[in-house]
């Protein structure tokens, strides 16, 4: 799995969860090209990763919805906090702007 370069816990939730569909995928690939193969250990083996496969896909699921419900919370508590303060969230972002501009105007 690719480290994420920054501290965007967003963004590694989302790179967590792209990851793990392409890992279900390539799972769900592997136990189709392996139906034909007969053998107990091969069938014992499949079953397990089948069963295994399917827990992991619910448990994204719900961790998408979760991850989901808390961002809309996140933006909701935002949102009640801007309007309950509208000048120190004026102020908040003068400042940051500015600081941006510090930064950037340094290049």
């Amino acid at each position: 799995m690719a480290r994420i370069a920054n501290n965007n816990p967003s963004a590694a939730t989302d790179k967590l969860v792209t990851d793990l569909k392409e890992v279900a995928s390539d799972a769900e690939e592997l136990l189709k090209l392996t139906a034909g193969q007969a053998g107990e250990k091969i069938a014992d083996v499949r079953g397990r990763l089948s069963e295994r496969l399917s827990s992991v896909k619910s448990q994204l699921v719900q961790f998408e919805a979760e991850m989901l419900e808390k961002g809309k919370e996140v933006a909701r508590v935002t949102d009640q906090y801007v309007h309950d303060n509208p000048w120190k969230s004026i102020g908040a972002t003068a400042g940051v702007a500015f600081l941006l501009g510090l930064l950037i105007g340094r290049r």
